[in-house]
């Protein structure tokens, strides 16, 4: 008799390497050595429970077994009461498995055994190659089990086998969305309860400096699909090596998992008489009580956990480093000569390969070209250098220099002993290591949708509904449907995904095609009912909605700079390079608007973890030198955001300062900013740290006396946002731009050929400029008139004020010192303005005055006897008409 069986506790890459080793066996009985997982039971109740005779264990009779076929195990101790089976005499072992060798594993007449992400993965190919035909549910079957066990295709033991065999599945029939119905993992309210206790027993403990997580918990009865209560406890401590030790019905269960190099579980669980890979393991213990396997445990991994220095073994030496003093073109010159991508940067004079002195940072070929290509060949590398640099000792492990090159985007990691540079780790080195080391490569056993940490793609569904209407979801829906019917991508990107991570509304609509943006934004405009206005030299353009809603389109591009601080040129690109010309990565981020992949959220950069930790930073180390106006921009957001910016891009700013690039271009983009930075709410923060950047040479290099942060420059500032915010609560029809309240504010000191000269430096249009002047010139006179005099009469008020617009009111407010001139501000715009004579010109006609000239010298006479209370009614009017100006 031959018989098929699998490891206790089936799961699906068990179940299906049942079926399919039927295929090979067809004469063979199937029979489970205990229990199955519980959606594995639920797939046989419902599609194989009348198609396959599966046979329990008290039915097998085991003396009679000649050929006994294991698939997705080889150790004896996982096949139950079938074991029995193995002292039969002439016991043919046909062996299927992709775990990893155990000295204790039973040996076979066939053996078959592949670094596979599944064992269904083997047998699939044994199929497909013998040319068996396959049905589309057993197609389907195959594909839960490679889907299972490789995390849909998205764990790093995932190999090329296991995707041409998903393909050949899905080829003859696999329905993937039954795949996806056994494969959704949601958590019950015990099983959730039981999250909550394992988090409650969860200790640390440190090993070898590895900290690894042990949890411990009691149940009464055997709970199924228990592991997965462990996945979803590491993924929300984000946590690397997980131990579970679980007393159920009895017995002992261990659940391990590894997210590290240093810690195989597999060779723990199989010490401890289980199995599995250097990812995901499982163990059960007889015998022993909880505290005694947790003890053993703790043993073993002392026993286990020995991760081995070899910094030593992998670093380059000597290492080839720069002064920080050197200049680009010294840089350029050494990275030649030596052919290497990369220096470190220290703190001594020229270049050399014997350092005991700090490192200073890090400078690259590509930031260094880049710089040569703004002629900046002559600046010293430490303007450019990426100063944010960890280095590691001699006996630094593999897991150490693979967090800091992978996780951390290091490109190269120094060596230091005793403050002394040994050698160097570059990527390459890391690189070849894990290529002829594959044990060693980093392994991830969590589903992408389960990750604890901050992936480059992951589904935003959840926050897009959260946090936008009904209509804005519909519109970012249509958009998508709009490109892919184009054969186009469409991604919402900038401030708009930024504020969704963050829980906020951001209407702000930005959107980045793939494709022609321009022919996109016009098929869009058609399709919503809407106008286009395009902009062909940056191929961006604008569709306005008939509701007045605007979206900004623009073509994936990437931006290139022919010379510091100058207008972009625009260049196609994808939505990677796109987003890497971006100013901070906090706004790198895209969500994916097709319908297939709407939700997805790229992030290439990690920005998500800038985000979280509130920090500002650049994408690359010439952010500044070819924009400056991104200074703003950062200052903008950190005070915005309560964010704060990055020390390596605060370096970055004052470099960038200390080149005097705003004085080599007169760029409308920094008065753009000015504005937006003027326009929030309490802007003074953010004036306050341009002064610490040093900006204000820049900005307004000849007002008199020099402008410097000082009790009267905050003063006026406070008193211009307070005469605004006083304004705003009068809740007046009246518009006010507040950017010119400050900005006139700012330049209160100055003259009016300052204040034109700042205008036209930053090209601003003539008619603000005019205004401008306008506001100025007849508030500071008001402010000279208001000043000699604390009893002047509401006409005479009004007479000095009604030239004025809302900006330069405030303006008067915030600069003037004496507080008669504020209450004369605010009788004005509160009640003065609004009082008019109740006579009119068609009145002075049927009372028999000629028209003429006269006739506003009278209305003006009336109005102001209204306001000095003179005449407070038609009657008083018409008295003080026939006094004044008798016919």
């Amino acid at each position: 008799m031959h018989l098929i069986t699998t490891h206790l506790n089936a799961d699906f890459d068990g179940l299906a390497s049942m079926i399919a080793a039927r295929k090979l066996y067809p004469g063979a009985i199937l029979a489970f050595p205990g229990s199955q997982e519980r959606n594995v039971r639920d797939f046989i109740s419902q599609s194989l429970l009348y198609r396959y005779d599966f046979l329990k264990t008290k039915q097998v009779d085991l003396k009679a077994i000649d050929t006994l076929i294991v698939v997705d195990t080889r150790s004896s101790t996982r096949l139950g009461p079938l074991a029995g089976c193995l002292d039969n005499p002439n016991l043919k072992i046909h062996l299927y498995d992709h775990h990893p060798q155990n000295s204790s594993d039973l040996t076979g007449e066939i053996e078959r055994v592949e670094n596979y992400g599944s064992t269904t993965t083997l047998l699939t190919g044994i199929l497909r190659k013998k040319g068996i035909e396959i049905t589309d549910e057993e197609a389907t079957l195959f594909a839960l089990g490679i889907y299972e066990d490789t995390g849909s295709l998205t764990h790093l033991t995932t190999t090329p086998a296991d995707l041409k065999a998903a393909a050949w599945l899905v080829e003859k029939g696999a329905k993937l969305d039954q795949v996806a119905q056994f494969l959704t993992h949601e958590l019950t309210s015990v099983q959730i309860g039981l999250l909550h206790e394992l988090m409650k027993t969860a200790k640390q403990y440190t090993i070898q400096d590895i900290p690894v997580v042990v949890v411990t918990h009691s149940l009464t009865e055997y709970m199924d699909e228990f592991a997965l209560i462990v996945r979803r406890f590491m993924a929300m401590e984000n946590i690397n090596v997980l131990f579970a030790v679980i007393s159920m019905g009895g017995r002992i269960y261990l659940i391990a998992r590894s997210r590290i190099a240093d810690v195989n579980v597999g060779n723990i669980a199989r010490d401890l008489g289980g199995g599995g890979h250097s990812t995901a393991a499982s163990a059960t213990m007889k015998d022993i009580t909880l505290i005694q396997a947790q003890e053993k445990l703790i043993h073993t991994l002392h026993k286990h956990i020995h991760p081995q220095p070899i910094a030593s073994e992998m670093m380059s030496q000597p290492a080839i480093t720069i002064s920080f003093e050197a200049t680009i073109s010294e840089a350029k010159e050494v990275l030649t000569r030596y052919n290497i991508t990369a220096l470190p940067v220290c703190d001594f004079t020229g270049p050399s390969v014997e350092q005991s002195l700090p490192i200073q940072g890090i400078i690259t070929r590509q930031i260094i070209e880049k710089a040569a290509h703004h002629h900046l060949d002559q600046r010293p590398v430490s303007d450019f250098m990426s100063s944010e640099v960890k280095t590691l000792p001699l006996k630094a492990t593999l897991a150490d220099i693979q967090e800091l090159i992978i996780e951390h985007h290091q490109r190269l990691i120094p060596i230091v002993e005793n403050s002394t540079l040994i050698g160097i780790i570059t990527r390459t080195d890391l690189l070849n290591r894990l290529v002829n080391d594959p044990a060693h490569l980093p392994k991830d056993l969590l589903h992408e949708s389960e990750h604890p940490s901050l992936e480059r793609k992951r589904n935003v569904n959840t926050q897009i509904i959260e946090c936008l209407d009904k209509e804005m979801i519909q519109l970012i829906q249509t958009i998508g449907e709009v490109a892919d019917s184009m054969k186009y991508n469409a991604f919402a990107v900038g401030g708009f995904v930024r504020d969704l991570l963050l829980k906020k509304q951001n209407l702000d609509l930005d959107i980045v095609i793939e494709g022609d943006g321009i022919r996109y934004a016009k098929q869009l405009a058609h399709h919503l009912g809407g106008r286009c206005r395009t902009h062909e030299r940056f191929k961006t353009a604008m569709v306005l909605l008939p509701n007045g809603f605007k979206i900004d389109i623009a073509t994936a591009r990437l931006e290139y700079y022919e010379y510091p601080a100058a207008m972009p040129t625009v260049e196609l690109s994808s939505i990677k390079l796109d987003l890497y010309r971006r100013d901070f990565t906090i706004n790198a981020m895209a969500i994916h608007l097709n319908p297939y992949h709407f939700g997805t959220l790229i992030d290439f950069f990690n920005c998500q973890n800038d985000l979280k930790q509130k920090t500002i930073k650049v994408l690359h180390n010439l952010s500044f030198v070819e924009d400056p106006s991104r200074i703003f921009r950062a200052i903008r957001f950190e005070k915005r955001m309560e964010f704060l910016i990055s020390p390596h891009t605060k370096r970055l700013i004052t470099n960038a300062v200390s080149m005097d690039l705003f004085g080599k271009t007169n760029d409308p983009r920094f008065l753009s900013e000015l504005k937006i930075i003027f326009s929030e709410e309490n802007p003074l923060p953010a004036i306050e740290r341009m002064a610490e950047f040093k900006l204000f040479k820049f900005l307004w290099p000849d007002l008199r006396p020099h402008l410097k942060i000082d009790r009267r420059f905050t003063h006026i500032l406070t008193q211009a946002q307070r005469a605004i915010s006083w304004f705003r609560l009068l809740y007046l029809e009246d518009s006010c731009q507040n950017w010119m309240v400050y900005l006139l504010a700012i330049m209160g000191r100055s003259r009016l050929a300052e204040l034109k000269a700042f205008c036209r430096r930053f090209e601003e249009s003539q008619k603000v400029t005019d205004y401008l002047l306008l506001q100025k010139e007849g508030a500071d006179r008001a402010v000279h008139h208001l000043a000699r005099s604390n009893d002047l009469k509401n006409s005479q008020i009004v007479a000095l004020l009604e030239e004025l617009n809302i900006e330069g009111l405030l303006y008067i407010m915030a600069v003037a010192r004496k507080n008669h001139i504020k209450k004369a501000v605010s009788l004005y715009v509160t009640t003065l303005r609004q009082v008019e004579g109740e006579l009119t010109g068609q009145d002075l006609v049927n009372l028999d005055y000629k028209p003429g000239p006269q006739f506003k010298k009278i209305l003006l006479t009336l109005r102001n006897g209204r306001l000095d209370g003179l005449a407070n009614d038609r009657d008083e009017e018409l008295a003080l008409l026939k006094n004044t100006f008798p016919l």
